[in-house]
């Protein structure tokens, strides 16, 4: 909240109203529709940290609901004690006289307002408006909400009563006012609302399949050491499918579930109870990570109808609550497209989508993937399943949306915004783009009003650009030649990855040559090092596995596999291969981003250093299988990206 209130309350209204004024300039019309929206889950994501609980969850609406109020009425008072236009000097219409004397009649103290602003009306009205304002802030402090008898059930009337005096002021003559100083205002309150973010919420679906499989348990009258189906089996998905068709004519009794499967059926109730008090538009979607089938996602729709999330009484037509699945790894990502085939078959599934504005949203992770398969080999993969999942959504009559789970890091995501903006496939962005700022990139992009501008308005111009041209342009989302080029770089670099990570060394190698567990025990992330406690290779987080290989400044997460795969694409192809390589490097955006992060990569790897931490391994012969893995293959992907480029690089003021 500390960044909203240094620059985006100020900053992101301001690219709206320059989005007019270019708009006007070129075309002779202003007023875009709002493009822009903040969200966070800060507080509602709980994706293996013990600590966000339903409790903390609360309060992070309330924290961010007071947000927005408290500067929406910082700025009426601003404006307030700015706009003293005596009524002797203008012409008031009809129509504002009216409101003005409804305003006061509601305010329930007229007469003392008329009497301490005699002769301004629109300081009056607007004394009235931050009267209301305090009392939805004091309702909000009290939790009481939409409850509120004098303030303002939500942000549209507020706007309502700007444009109110939006009108009375140009009507009056005075529509420099109206523009300078009212607009600004609008703005502000339509973009941030009465919540300042939409909260998104988040957990795992081991989390939510140990909830269901209690659920399920309660449904059956089974004791507690009776196991479930398997989750990927007809008898569980049959069991799901049945209970989300059977009306529901009350809550369930639940007292006995187990602290798990409470906490986590309570935050859907939370969620229920809560949209009445702060507003529907408060909460973003529930975000589904590790999602692995259709039964994941479609168990979520059972909790939420448990919840009384539905949009009907009896819990059969349509969730109200929008659901996203997040495919993380190289395998869920591979199989994302029949997952949402199948449940956009579901009708239950689409009348829901089509409720919600006709758009399903899916997160794909940069992170886990990269982990998984390496810096190439994800970026191909969340390519093509971006392309698959958008033609998907095109046969079911419904837009696909995604939401680029992206990191600071190059290993993370974290390329420049407008060229990964522009490498996405043509016709993927379907007037929806969503992707995470996180960590030290917050910082860096939005700590002072420049470069928050700026970034803001990059975003806004490259999504811009990628879907006018991806509705300009005719023809194949892509050069075939080209997707075959990059199906056999990522095979090969997949294959030479996998040779270093399944390489029984490996895991000593890493726990004694890095600082992983040094960094596992500082209170710096979001949740704990690992998923469920385990030591293995899989279960690490994929941030601590990326930020270790940074520290010992091996950095293998950003470039390593790439170098064998091009020099085995070139030995395989030769001439032919090579010029291919070099005509993708001029003409796919997505090539040319991959080669140019890894050799930006490389310019920071520094070996003589990797080779000191190598020394911490107790054992000679793991330090130099691995070590010497990595050393050659950094000597190849060197050769290989200066050899693609065929320019001098900053990488040779490093040799």
């Amino acid at each position: 909240l500390h960044f909203f209130n240094e620059t985006l309350f100020e900053v992101g209204p301001d690219v709206l109203a320059r989005a007019d004024e270019a708009m006007a300039q070129h075309f002779g019309e202003a007023n875009l529709p709002g493009f822009l929206e903040f969200g966070s889950w800060i507080g509602g994501d709980r994706d293996g940290n013990p600590f966000v609980t339903n409790a903390i969850t609360r309060g992070a609406l309330i924290e961010c609901r007071l947000a927005a109020l408290r500067r929406h009425r910082q700025s009426v008072l601003e404006l307030l004690r700015g706009l003293s236009v005596t009524e002797a000097s203008l012409t008031l219409s009809g129509d504002f006289r009216d409101a003005l004397t409804l305003a006061l009649e509601e305010s329930g103290e007229g007469n003392v307002i008329a009497a301490r602003n005699p002769g301004e009306p629109f300081r009056q009205f607007l004394v009235c408006v931050l009267n209301k304002l305090d009392d939805t802030i004091a309702c909000t402090e009290a939790e009481e909400g939409a409850a509120c008898r004098r303030g303002y059930e939500s942000a549209d009337r507020l706007v309502t009563d700007l444009r109110t005096l939006e009108a009375g002021l140009r009507d009056s003559k005075l529509g420099r006012l109206a523009d300078t100083e009212v607009v600004p205002l609008r703005r502000q309150v339509d973009l941030f609302r009465f919540s300042t973010v939409r909260l998104d919420v988040r957990e795992n679906s081991t989390r939510v399949t140990q909830t269901l499989e209690a659920l399920w348990r309660v449904s059956r009258g089974e004791p507690d050491d009776v196991a479930a189906p398997a989750q990927d089996g007809k008898e569980w998905q049959a069991w799901l499918m049945a209970e989300l068709a059977a009306p529901r004519t009350g809550m369930r009794d639940l007292s006995g579930l187990p602290a798990v499967a409470t906490e986590t059926l309570g935050l859907f109730r939370l969620i229920a109870d809560m949209r009445p008090r702060v507003g529907r538009e408060a909460f973003g979607s529930f975000i589904l990570s590790m999602t692995r089938n259709a039964s994941d996602v479609l168990g979520v729709y059972l909790l939420a109808k448990e919840a009384g999330l539905f949009a009907d009484p009896a819990g059969v037509e349509r969730c109200s609550l929008p659901i996203m699945p997040l495919f993380e790894t190289i395998d869920d990502l591979r199989r994302a497209p029949a997952i949402m085939r199948e449940l956009l078959a579901l009708p239950l599934v689409k009348r829901s989508v089509r409720a919600l504005g006709g758009v399903q949203e899916v997160m794909i992770g940069y992170s886990d993937s990269n982990k998984d398969g390496g810096f190439l080999s994800s970026n191909w993969e969340l390519f093509k399943a971006q392309q698959k999942l958008t033609a998907v959504g095109t046969e079911a009559g419904v837009k696909i949306a995604f939401f680029h789970g992206r990191g600071g890091s190059v290993s993370r995501g974290g390329v420049p915004a407008g060229r990964a903006i522009g490498a996405q496939p043509r016709g993927s962005i379907q007037g929806l783009f969503r992707l995470t700022e996180q960590g030290e990139v917050i910082s860096s992009k939005y700590a002072n009003k420049g470069t928050a501008a700026f970034n803001l308005e990059l975003l806004a111009a490259s999504v811009f650009d990628h879907a006018l041209k991806s509705q300009a342009a005719a023809g194949s989302s892509s050069s075939p030649e080209f997707d075959d080029a990059l199906e056999a770089l990522s095979g090969a670099a997949h294959a030479a990855y996998q040779n270093l990570i399944s390489n029984p060394a490996l895991v000593a190698y890493f726990q004694e040559a890095s600082p992983l567990e040094e960094i596992s025990l500082l209170n710096i992330g979001s949740r704990p090092a690992r998923r469920f406690g385990a030591k293995s290779l899989a279960e690490l987080r994929a941030i601590p596995w990326v930020f270790a290989w940074s520290q010992n400044r091996h950095i293998v997460t950003g470039w390593y596999g790439v170098g064998s795969s091009l020099a085995n694409f070139i030995e395989v192809r030769g001439s032919r291969g090579e010029a291919l390589l070099a005509r993708m490097f001029d003409e796919s955006p997505l090539f040319r981003l991959i080669v140019d992060e890894v050799e930006k990569t490389l310019a920071v790897v520094d070996l003589d250093i990797a080779r000191e931490y190598s020394q911490l391994v107790a054992d000679a012969s793991v330090r130099e299988q691995v070590f010497g893995m990595i050393a050659r293959e950094y000597d190849i992907t060197r050769a290989q990206i200066l050899r693609s480029e065929e320019h001098t690089s900053e990488l040779q003021s490093h040799s």
